[in-house]
C-alpha cells in the first residue's frame, strides 16, 4: 500500500470517519468487570472467562464479544434502528452471558473502575504490549486505564449531511460533561474513596492529553484531522513484524519523514483507533464519557443520548440548555474535570441535566421507545432530580 500525505488524511476522515446518512441507528458497547465473590481481590483468569463465554454459545441478540486487557468483558450490540431495538438485543445477550457466568460462580459488575482489585494485565497482544510500553514511558495511570476501567459507549449516526453532522458533533460535546456527571459511577479505588465521582474519567484524562482531550474547531472533520495529525503515535507496525513506540513522534511528523518508515492508510486507521477523546468519529459518533453502570441502569444512557440527538424537539431543548450552561462555547477541560469530580453537585449543571432528562423522557415514545420511559424515569427520580449519581449510592454502600 502506498504512502500517504496530509491531504489523504483529510480525505479519509471526511469520507470514512464523517460518512453521513439518515440518522436513527443506535449501538451500545457495554464493558463489565468480572468478579468471583469467593475471591473478591483476585482477577478472574481470562482463559476461564473466555471459555465460559464460548460455552454459552451464540448470543441470541447478535452482540459481539471482546475482552479488555485486564479481563473486562465487552458486549457490543449490533447497530439497530432506535434505542428500543438496541436495548432488546443487548438485554437478551447480557442475560444469556450473565446466566452462564453465574452458574460458574462469577458475577458481572457494572462500575467505571474496579473498586478493590489492583490492575493486572492479562492480554499480551502486540497492540496491548505496545500500548503498555507507551504508557509506561509517560503515564502513571496508563496501566489502571487498561486493566481496571469499564465504560458504556453509546454509538449514534454522524448525521444526514455535513450541516447536521456539525450540529450533532457540537451537541454531543456540550452534553459530554452532563453525561459524565449524571452517570458517574467510580468513586472508589483500592477500597477507598478517591474524591472523584468518576475516577474513571480522571484516570483517562491523565494518560495523554494529545489523545484524550476533546478536539477543538468549528468544523468537525477539520478538527478531527488536526487532532489526529498532532497526536503522538502510540505504535508503528514495522515491516519485520515488531511494534515500536517512537518517543514524541506525532502523526504529522511521521508524514513529514521523521521516521525511517512512511505511513500508509492502514497505519492511519490504526493510529485513529489509538485516540480516545470523549466523542470519537468512526463513521458514527462514539460517546466514550460514560461510566459502566449496574445492570438495572445500563439502558438509560443509550435512551437519553439517542433521544437528545435524534429527536428534533429534544435536541432543541438540549442545544438551548447546554448553550446557556457553557455560554455558547465548548466545555473547557476544567468543566469536564469538575463534572467528573463533583457529579451533579453544581446547581447549573444539575439544572441542565434535569432539563435534558425531561426532554428525553418526552421524546422516547416518538422514537418507538416508550418501553424505556419507566426505567429512564426511575433513574431520573432516583438520581437526577436529587442532584445525585450512582457514585453516591456506591459511597453510601462503602460506608455502611
Amino acid at each position: 500500500m502506498g504512502h500517504i500525505t496530509e491531504t489523504d488524511v483529510h480525505d479519509y476522515i471526511n469520507g470514512i470517519c464523517f460518512k453521513t446518512g439518515p440518522p436513527g441507528r443506535v449501538g451500545v458497547e457495554a464493558e463489565w468487570l468480572v468478579t468471583d465473590p469467593a475471591r473478591p481481590h483476585e482477577p478472574v483468569p481470562i482463559d476461564l472467562l473466555s471459555a465460559l463465554v464460548t460455552e454459552a454459545g451464540p448470543l441470541p441478540g447478535g452482540s459481539a464479544v471482546s475482552y479488555e486487557p485486564g479481563g473486562q468483558l465487552e458486549l457490543s450490540s449490533p447497530p439497530c434502528v432506535g434505542p428500543a431495538a438496541t436495548y432488546a438485543a443487548l438485554a437478551r445477550d447480557l442475560d444469556h452471558v450473565a446466566a452462564h457466568l453465574e452458574a460458574a460462580g462469577l458475577r458481572l459488575r457494572g462500575a467505571g473502575l474496579d473498586p478493590v482489585r489492583d490492575p493486572v494485565r492479562q492480554l499480551s497482544s502486540p497492540r496491548y504490549n505496545a500500548m503498555a510500553h507507551y504508557f509506561a514511558a509517560g503515564s502513571p495511570t496508563g496501566r489502571t486505564m487498561m486493566c481496571s476501567t469499564a465504560s458504556l459507549q453509546v454509538c449514534l449516526d454522524i448525521g444526514a449531511d455535513s450541516a447536521d453532522a456539525a450540529r450533532r458533533w457540537r451537541l454531543a460535546h456540550r452534553l459530554g460533561p452532563v453525561f459524565v456527571a449524571a452517570f458517574a459511577n467510580s468513586p472508589l479505588w483500592r477500597g477507598r474513596p478517591t474524591g472523584w465521582k468518576s475516577t474513571r474519567w480522571a484516570v483517562w484524562t491523565a494518560i495523554d492529553p494529545s489523545r484524550t482531550a476533546a478536539p477543538c474547531g468549528a468544523e468537525p472533520a477539520t478538527a478531527w484531522a488536526g487532532y489526529a495529525l498532532d497526536a503522538r503515535v502510540m505504535s508503528i507496525r514495522e515491516a519485520h513484524g515488531a511494534w515500536t513506540s517512537p518517543p514524541g513522534l506525532t502523526f504529522r511528523a511521521w508524514l513529514a519523514g521523521r521516521h525511517s518508515s512512511r505511513p500508509t492508510l492502514d497505519d492511519l486507521a490504526h493510529h485513529l483507533s489509538t485516540l480516545f477523546p470523549p466523542v470519537r468519529p468512526r463513521g458514527w459518533l462514539e460517546l466514550r464519557m460514560i461510566d459502566a453502570l449496574p445492570r438495572r441502569w445500563w439502558p438509560v444512557p443509550a435512551a437519553v443520548a439517542a433521544a437528545l440527538l435524534d429527536d428534533p424537539h429534544a435536541a432543541a431543548v438540549a442545544t438551548k440548555v447546554t448553550a446557556e450552561l457553557w455560554d455558547d462555547t465548548p466545555p473547557s477541560r476544567a468543566d469536564w474535570l469538575a463534572a467528573a469530580r463533583d457529579g451533579l453537585a453544581a446547581p447549573a449543571l444539575a439544572a441542565c441535566a434535569r432539563a435534558c432528562f425531561a426532554a428525553a423522557v418526552e421524546a422516547l415514545p416518538a422514537l418507538g421507545a416508550g418501553e424505556l420511559v419507566p426505567i429512564v424515569d426511575a433513574y431520573r427520580d432516583r438520581f437526577v432530580e436529587r442532584d445525585r449519581c450512582p457514585a453516591d449510592d456506591m459511597l453510601i454502600e462503602e460506608r455502611a
